[in-house]
């Protein structure tokens, strides 16, 4: 759907620019420049406006968000976030938006057949980090976290965790006590810019090994000590993650450096490549 990123708070969509808000983390975007796009009309305000008469379950998926308008004032615009733009599309009876409807049918298709077939989603997600690059033993590794994390949020969940905010909170408690850093803290250190990305993408195997041990010690703790609620739920988090910063704080002693590391996972396997085809050419 998106080409290419443009200058900050636009990106282009078919050679068009399509305003975005980074709001309430996540990217919401606005209405009237979609619908310029693949509505072919000459006055996308008015089509929006006939189309939200005519679906006016529409407007319950918009937010009233500030962005430039063309005279460079902020005014309110009707703004979606990235699941009620699929929506919208859906609504928009034109040529250019028949690749994206068709692109969600298949995405519903596959994620049918993930609900039957728990392995095809998995599957799914190997062959993505592999076509981004990372080798077999590290996504074994990451496949395995992301498990673990599942089981982890899952016991949260039947134990009375339900707000997002919640979740993150008691996640950054394991990572706080594990690696001294909560998520947000460990981006900055890692210089990860764009908001949507993920930090276990960018973990080295260590980093990835003790994340798992947190959150697996974690829950064990959580089912042992029967913990319920967000006080106790937040006290058993810190303990599993105390666990794993004390298993780091032994090996780091051992190998004499620092297993929190500042790069990201590719480009640390990008340097090794490059070493091995230096050494081969001497």
């Amino acid at each position: 759907m998106v080409e290419k990123e443009a200058k900050k708070g636009l990106i282009v969509f078919q050679d068009r620019s399509i305003r975005r808000l980074w709001h309430d983390e996540q990217w919401f975007y606005s209405v009237v420049d979609i619908v310029d796009v693949l509505s072919e009309s000459d006055n996308p305000t008015t089509y929006w406006r006939v189309l939200k008469h005519r679906e006016p379950q529409l407007v319950t998926i918009c937010n009233g968000l500030k962005m430039p308008a063309e005279d460079g004032k902020l005014r309110y615009t009707d703004c979606v976030n990235t699941k009620n733009a699929f929506r919208l599309i859906q609504s928009i009876p034109s040529k250019k938006a028949e690749p994206f409807k068709m692109w969600l049918a298949q995405v519903g298709k596959e994620r049918i057949e993930e609900i039957e077939n728990p392995e095809l989603a998995q599957d799914r997600v190997k062959d993505y980090y592999e076509l981004k690059g990372y080798p077999k033993d590290w996504i074994d590794k990451r496949l395995r976290g992301i498990a673990i994390r599942q089981d982890l949020t899952e016991e949260w969940k039947s134990r009375g965790i339900q707000e997002e905010k919640d979740f993150a909170i008691l996640t950054n408690e394991i990572s706080k006590a594990t690696f001294g850093k909560t998520v947000g803290e460990y981006k900055q250190f890692k210089r990860l810019k764009k908001p949507n990305q993920n930090l276990r993408d960018h973990m080295t195997d260590w980093e990835l090994i003790l994340t798992m041990f947190g959150e697996k010690a974690t829950s064990d703790i959580t089912i042992a000590k029967d913990a319920k609620g967000f006080p106790q739920l937040k006290h058993t988090a810190k303990e599993g993650g105390d666990i794993a910063k004390n298993a780091r704080k032994e090996l780091e002693q051992k190998i004499g450096k620092s297993v929190v590391s500042n790069e990201n996972y590719l480009r640390l396997t990008e340097k090794k490549k490059k070493q091995i085809e230096e050494k081969n050419k001497s």
